[in-house]
C-alpha cells in the first residue's frame, strides 16, 4: 500500500522544488519508467519546463535536482518525513528518476498487510457514494449461455471492486417478464403440446430455451394460427390479470430460479430483482412522462412523419418517438423511467419482498406492488448499466435525457448515468468441436438463442469442472471425491471468470476451454496455483511463519532483486484498486493479479525461502510470502475467485 505514498511524496518533492529552484510551477507527470535501470518512478517535469526556460531538459533536470529536490528532501528527512524516497538522479535524456528506500517500503507494506490482512488493498476512493450496478438481465425463457457470462461476470466483478473502493453498492437484475420471449414459451406449454416438466430431467431453464423456445419459433413459420395466439398471449401477459398471465408468471419464476442457480454457482451477488411487468403496472412511465413534459424534453409533433407522436430530441441523430400517435409507448418509454428510478429522479412505487437467500448468505429482494417487507430503494448517486455494445445508442439517448433534468447542479449529478458496454463472446473452433458442434472450417462460432446455436453456461462449467477434477485427483490422490469435486468446482469458476475479466471490453472474446484451464500462462487457475504454492511454503515452515512478531522482523534483510520486485508489486495494490474503480476496468485488477502471481513465481524459483542462512532472513522471507498470500487472496476475492490452499 506504500507505492501510492511514494508516488505522492515524489510529486510533492518535484512541485515544491520548482519554487526552490526559482522556476514557475508547471503541471507534470510522475509514472513508472519503462525499464528498471531508470529507477522506480520517473518525472517528465524538465521537458515541460524547457519551453519556459529555453534550456535543454537534461540541464534543467540536473539543476532542479541539485538546487531544489535534494535540499527539499534533506530538509524533510530531518523532520522524519519522505522516508520512502531513497535517491534521485537525472537521466541523460532529461527525466528525473527516483528510487524507493526498500527497507522502509518493505516494513510499511508488509507490516500493514500482516497486521490488517482483511483490509489490505481496500481503499476509500468511493467515500460511501451510492453506486447502482445493473447487470445480467437475461430474458427469463432460457438458460444462460457463455455469451451471457461475460455480462454477469463483468457486472459482479465491478460490484466487488466498487465495494473494495468503499462505495455503497446496490446490484440490480432486470427481469423482462412481459416480453415476446416469455410469450413464446407460454405458447409452447399451453398450445403446442410441450410437457410442463422436462422429460429427460434437464434443468427447467435449459428445457424451456433449448427445446420449447427454439421449436415454437420454428412452428410459427408453419402454423399461422399459432403466431396469432402469440399476440393474444402477449396482451394477456401485459395486462397481468388472467389465468394466462398467472401461468406466465409461474413459468417465468421457474426459469429465473434456475438462471439464478447458475449465477450463484459463479459466485455472483444481487440485491434486487426488478420485474418489467411491475414497472409497467406501477404507472412509473406516466409520472416520468409528466416530468419530461414539465422540463420541456418531449414535444408533440403537429406535422411530418411523426405527426401525432411525442418525440425526444436526440443529439446528432433523428428525433426518437416515445409515444406513438395511437397512444402506445415505445421501448425507450420503458427504459427512461426505469433509468430515472435508478437515479432516484422519480418516486419509488415499489415495495420489496424477500425472494431468496443467496450463496453468500445475503438476502435477495424482489420488487412487488403488493405489501412488502423492506424499506424503499433510495436510488444511486451513480448508475452503471452493463449491457452489450449494440445498445450503446439507446443508452446514450437515455443519458442525454437524464442529463437535462433539473437545475444546473442537479444536471451535473444526473450525468452519473453510465453505460458500460462490451463486445460478444464466440467459441473457438477447438471448443466447438470439443462440445460436439460442427462449424465446418470456421475459426470461431457466433451464438443465437432463437436458433438454438449456443453453449450453455452450466455446460461450460460442467466441462471445465470435469477437466479439473482429473488434475486435482492426480496431484492429490489422498483427496476424497467430495474434496476433489469442491476444488475442481472452484477451478472451473476461476477459469471462466478470469477468462471473461482479463479481456478488453471493446474486443470480441473467442473462448477456448483448453486455454482457460491451463496452469501456465494468463489464466485463473495459474493465479490460484501461485497462491497454493505460497501456502505450501508456509505450511512446510511449520510455526516459523507465524511465531516471529511483525515488529521483530528485520525487513532490511530483503534486498535481493527478486525480493525487491515482489515487495514493489505488493505495494501497488491500493493504486490498482483505485484505478480499476475510477476507470470501471476489471481488467486492470486482473492484470495486477497476474503480475503479482508471475512476480511471486520468479521469486519462488530464485529465492530458497526455507534454506535461508539465518533465522532473521528466514523470518523476513516468510513474512514476504505471507504478505504476498494476503495481497493475492484479496485480489482474487475482488475478481470473484477463491484462493485455494491446495489444488
Amino acid at each position: 500500500m506504500t507505492f501510492s505514498r511514494f508516488k505522492l511524496q515524489t510529486h510533492h518533492a518535484v512541485f515544491e522544488s520548482m519554487a526552490k529552484a526559482g522556476y514557475n510551477p508547471v503541471p507534470f507527470d510522475v509514472s513508472e519508467p519503462p525499464r528498471k535501470e531508470f529507477g522506480d518512478l520517473t518525472c517528465n517535469v524538465a521537458f515541460l519546463l524547457s519551453k519556459q526556460l529555453r534550456m535543454a531538459p537534461p540541464k534543467i533536470a540536473q539543476e532542479l535536482i541539485e538546487k531544489g529536490i535534494k535540499p527539499y528532501l534533506a530538509e524533510k528527512k530531518q523532520q522524519g518525513q519522505f522516508s520512502f524516497i531513497e535517491s534521485v538522479e537525472p537521466h541523460p535524456a532529461g527525466y528525473v528518476n527516483f528510487r524507493f528506500n526498500y527497507a522502509v517500503v518493505a516494513k510499511d507494506t508488509l507490516g500493514y498487510a500482516l497486521e490488517s490482512p482483511d483490509r489490505y488493498g481496500y481503499v476509500d476512493y468511493g467515500a460511501l457514494e451510492r453506486v447502482v450496478i445493473e447487470h445480467t438481465s437475461v430474458n427469463p425463457n432460457k438458460a444462460l449461455h457463455v455469451g451471457h457470462m461475460r455480462n454477469v461476470i463483468l457486472g459482479d466483478t465491478l460490484y466487488r471492486i466498487m465495494k473494495a473502493a468503499n462505495n455503497k453498492v446496490t446490484v440490480l437484475n432486470y427481469v423482462d417478464d412481459s416480453g415476446l420471449q416469455v410469450a413464446d414459451i407460454v405458447i409452447g406449454f399451453l398450445y403446442a403440446g410441450f410437457p410442463r416438466e422436462p422429460p429427460d430431467g434437464r434443468k427447467f431453464d435449459q428445457y424451456s430455451g433449448d427445446e420449447v423456445y427454439v421449436k415454437v419459433n420454428q412452428m410459427y413459420e408453419k402454423d399461422p394460427t399459432l403466431a396469432e395466439k402469440r399476440k393474444l398471449v402477449l396482451r394477456e401477459i401485459e395486462e397481468g390479470k388472467s389465468e394466462i398471465a398467472r401461468f406466465a408468471a409461474e413459468i417465468t419464476k421457474r426459469v429465473l430460479d434456475e438462471q439464478l442457480k447458475t449465477c450463484w454457482r459463479m459466485k455472483v451477488h444481487y440485491d434486487i430483482l426488478n420485474f418489467e411487468s411491475q414497472i409497467v403496472h406501477s404507472q412509473m412511465w406516466s409520472k416520468a412522462f409528466e416530468l419530461l413534459k414539465k422540463e420541456g424534453l418531449v414535444r408533440f409533433e403537429e406535422e411530418g412523419k411523426n405527426k401525432g407522436c411525442w418525440v425526444i430530441e436526440a443529439e446528432g441523430e433523428e428525433d426518437k418517438v416515445v409515444v406513438r400517435s395511437d397512444g402506445t409507448a415505445t421501448y425507450i418509454a420503458k427504459d427512461i423511467p426505469y433509468a430515472a428510478w435508478k437515479l432516484g429522479l422519480v418516486p419509488d412505487p415499489f415495495n420489496y419482498e424477500k425472494y431468496a437467500e443467496q450463496w453468500d448468505g445475503a438476502t435477495l429482494y424482489a420488487t412487488t406492488l403488493d405489501k412488502g417487507t423492506a424499506s424503499s430503494f433510495e436510488g444511486g448517486d451513480r448508475v452503471i448499466t452493463i449491457i452489450d455494445s449494440r445498445q450503446a445508442r439507446l443508452q446514450r439517448i437515455i443519458s442525454q435525457v437524464l442529463g437535462k433534468i433539473g437545475t444546473d447542479a442537479e444536471r451535473k449529478h444526473h450525468h452519473d448515468y453510465q453505460h458500460l458496454g462490451y463486445e460478444a463472446v464466440t467459441l473457438s473452433a477447438n471448443t466447438a468441436r470439443a462440445l460436439g458442434i460442427d462449424i465446418g472450417d470456421r475459426q470461431f462460432m457466433h451464438m443465437s438463442g432463437r436458433k438454438g446455436i449456443y453453449v450453455g453456461a452450466d455446460f461450460v462449467l460442467d466441462h471445465l469442472r470435469g477437466k479439473a477434477i482429473g488434475e486435482v485427483k492426480t496431484r492429490n490422490p489422498e483427496f476424497s471425491d467430495e474434496q476433489a469435486g469442491q476444488i475442481a468446482e472452484e477451478i472451473a469458476v476461476s477459469a471462466i471468470r478470469y477468462n471473461m475479466i482479463k479481456q478488453d471490453l471493446d474486443k470480441i472474446i473467442t473462448f477456448d476451454i483448453n486455454e482457460s484451464m491451463s496452469l501456465e500462462g494468463d489464466t485463473g487457475p495459474y493465479l490460484q496455483y501461485a497462491f497454493a504454492r505460497s501456502q505450501r511454503i508456509l505450511e512446510k515452515s511449520g510455526t516459523a511463519a507465524t511465531e516471529t512478531t511483525t515488529a521483530a522482523i528485520d525487513y532490511a534483510l530483503l534486498k535481493g532483486e527478486a525480493e525487491i520486485e515482489l515487495i514493489k508489486e505488493i505495494s501497488k495494490m491500493d493504486l490498482v484498486v483505485e484505478d480499476a474503480a475510477k476507470s470501471l476496468s476489471p481488467k486492470t485488477l486482473a492484470r495486477y493479479a497476474y503480475n503479482l502471481a508471475t512476480t511471486f513465481n520468479i521469486f519462488y524459483e530464485k529465492v530458497p525461502v526455507l534454506r535461508a542462512q539465518d533465522a532473521g532472513t528466514l523470518a523476513a522471507r516468510l513474512a514476504l510470502v505471507r504478505a504476498l498470500g494476503i495481497a493475492l487472496k484479496n485480489a482474487l476475492s475482488m475478481l470473484g475467485i477463491t484462493a485455494l490452499n491446495k489444488m
